[in-house]
């Protein structure tokens, strides 16, 4: 997806995690932790455009004027906050420990957002033709499979490290007073 993802996904990059460092480990931790805050910011904005798009489609198979614009504007409220896929969904909320993302891998995801439909197109949505919108409905879901995919994977990687961390604790390899003291 990213080079920066594809370093981080990689099976090895959590090898020996036993043998690192605490400070390493944290480091691991918030690497991923970054680089998730990135991939759910770039999400949502997936999301959101998924539902402009598919609003767009549906008024024009409810019959609704392609170039009338002021349609869709009207409907935007309702169509952002249909179906919010924030809540309930598996997996789709995770409270973040930073909310710093990663600004070179969220410039990078917004770029192949914006070579989908860009956030310009969003403005004359309803000048694009039904070809177009679809093709671009479909690529967005693929993307945000992808994006989802890739969260999933962080999620396991995040919860791999943490485990260790706390394994750590719970044995007594670590201790707070060697927090306190680094």
């Amino acid at each position: 997806m990213t080079p920066e993802l594809d370093v981080v996904t990689d099976p090895s990059f959590i090898d020996n995690l036993g043998e690192r460092d605490m400070d390493e480990l944290r480091a691991v931790r918030s690497r991923c932790q970054a680089l998730e805050n990135s991939l759910s910011y770039v999400r949502r904005l997936i999301q959101g455009r998924v539902d402009i798009v598919g609003g767009e489609i549906q008024r024009r198979r409810d019959g609704g004027d392609a170039g009338n614009t002021s349609e869709l504007i009207g409907r935007l409220p309702d169509i952002l906050s249909e179906g919010s896929r924030v809540a309930g969904g598996p997996g789709s909320v995770r409270p973040p420990h930073s909310l710093e993302p990663d600004p070179e891998v969220t410039a990078q995801l917004e770029a192949k957002l914006d070579s989908i439909i860009a956030t310009d197109d969003l403005g004359n949505v309803s000048t694009i033709s039904e070809e177009a919108l679809a093709n671009g409905l479909t690529q967005l879901n693929q993307l945000e499979d992808e994006v989802s995919d890739s969260r999933r994977s962080l999620h396991n990687i995040i919860d791999t490290v943490q485990a260790e961390v706390t394994r750590r604790y719970t044995t007594g390899e670590a201790t707070i007073d060697g927090l306190l003291s680094s």
